[in-house]
C-alpha cells in the first residue's frame, strides 16, 4: 500500500473511531466535564503505550521532537474535545455531526486566509453553499434553545481545521506524542469544573471504551494518517463520521434528528459531495 492510501485508510479508520462519540455521550449518565476528565486519562495513557511500542528507546526523543507545531497541535485539539463533548450535551447530535462535516471547507478556507493556498473555485462554490446548511441549523437551533451547543460544534471544526492545517505543513514532525499531550491536557483542563470521584464499574467500563477505542484511537489515526494526505482530504474523508454518528444514536437510542437538522444537513452534505466528486474528476482529467 502507498504512502497515499495508507493516509485515506488511517482517516477512515479515524472517521470510524470518532463516529461513536455521540452513542457514548448518550450511553454514560456523568456529567460532560467528568466524562471528558476519565476519557483523556484512558486516551492519554493508551496513547503513551503506543509511542512507547513505536519509539522504544527514543520516546523521550520523539517527546522532545514534537516543538512548538506539535504543542500547537495539541491546544487545538485539547480545545476541540472539549468544545465537541460539550456539544453533544447541549444540542442533538445531528447538529454537532452535520456542522462538523463543514471542517473540510473550513480547512480549504483558512488555508487560504492564513496560508495563502489557492482554492478553485468549487471550493469556494461549496464553502458558501455549506455556510448555508449550517445557518440552517443554527436558524433551527434558536428556536429549539440549542445555539449555545451548535456553536460550540462550529468551534470545534474551527480548531480541527487549523489542527489539520498544522499536521499537514509540519508532516515531517513526529506528531503522535503532540496527540497524547493533547488527551493529557484534556483532565487538567476540566479538573476545577469536574467530580473525578470513581464512577460505578458500568460507567468506568464505557468510560474506559470512550477513552481508548473513541478518542484514543481515533486520535492516533487521525494524527498518523494526517501526515500522509493533504488537510482538506483529510477533513473530506473525516465526513464519513456524518452519518455514521447520526445512525448510532438513532438506532440505539431513537434520537431523530429535527426538520432544521435534516434540511441544513442536506445542504452541508451536498456541498461536500460535489466538492468530493468535482476533485475526484478533476484528478482523472489530468491523470488521463
Amino acid at each position: 500500500m502507498d504512502r497515499h492510501s495508507r493516509g485515506v485508510l488511517l482517516i477512515v479508520l479515524s472517521a470510524i473511531a470518532y463516529s461513536s462519540a455521540g452513542f457514548f455521550t448518550r450511553l454514560i449518565q456523568l456529567d460532560a466535564w467528568t466524562m471528558l476528565f476519565w476519557r483523556g486519562l484512558f486516551a492519554g495513557a493508551m496513547i503513551l503505550c503506543v509511542i512507547v511500542a513505536r519509539e522504544r528507546g527514543r520516546t523521550l526523543a520523539a517527546i522532545r521532537a514534537i516543538g512548538l507545531p506539535g504543542c500547537a497541535v495539541a491546544v487545538c485539539s485539547t480545545a476541540a474535545t472539549i468544545m465537541f463533548l460539550n456539544a453533544f450535551r447541549r444540542t442533538s447530535v445531528a447538529d454537532v455531526v452535520v456542522i462538523a462535516a463543514a471542517t473540510p471547507l473550513l480547512t480549504a478556507a483558512i488555508g487560504w486566509l492564513w496560508l495563502g493556498a489557492r482554492e478553485a473555485w468549487s471550493t469556494l462554490a461549496a464553502s458558501i453553499l455549506a455556510l448555508a446548511g449550517v445557518s440552517i441549523m443554527m436558524s433551527g437551533a434558536v428556536a429549539d434553545g440549542h445555539l449555545v451547543g451548535d456553536l460550540f460544534a462550529l468551534g470545534t471544526a474551527i480548531c480541527m481545521a487549523i489542527m489539520l492545517l498544522i499536521l499537514r505543513r509540519h508532516h515531517a514532525t513526529p506528531m503522535l506524542p503532540a496527540a497524547c499531550l493533547s488527551a493529557l491536557l484534556c483532565p487538567i483542563a476540566v479538573l476545577p469544573f469536574a467530580a473525578p470521584a470513581l464512577p460505578g464499574s458500568a460507567d468506568m467500563a464505557n468510560l474506559f471504551l470512550f477513552g481508548t477505542v473513541q478518542f484514543g484511537l481515533g486520535l492516533v489515526f487521525l494524527t498518523l494518517g494526517g501526515r500522509l494526505v493533504s488537510a482538506t482530504e483529510n477533513a473530506l474523508i473525516g465526513t464519513l463520521e456524518t452519518p455514521l454518528a447520526v445512525a448510532w444514536v438513532w438506532f440505539c437510542f431513537g434520537e431523530a434528528p429535527s426538520a432544521a437538522s435534516i434540511a441544513g444537513g442536506i445542504v452541508v452534505l451536498i456541498a461536500v459531495v460535489a466538492h468530493v466528486l468535482h476533485g475526484t474528476r478533476a484528478a482523472l482529467a489530468v491523470a488521463t
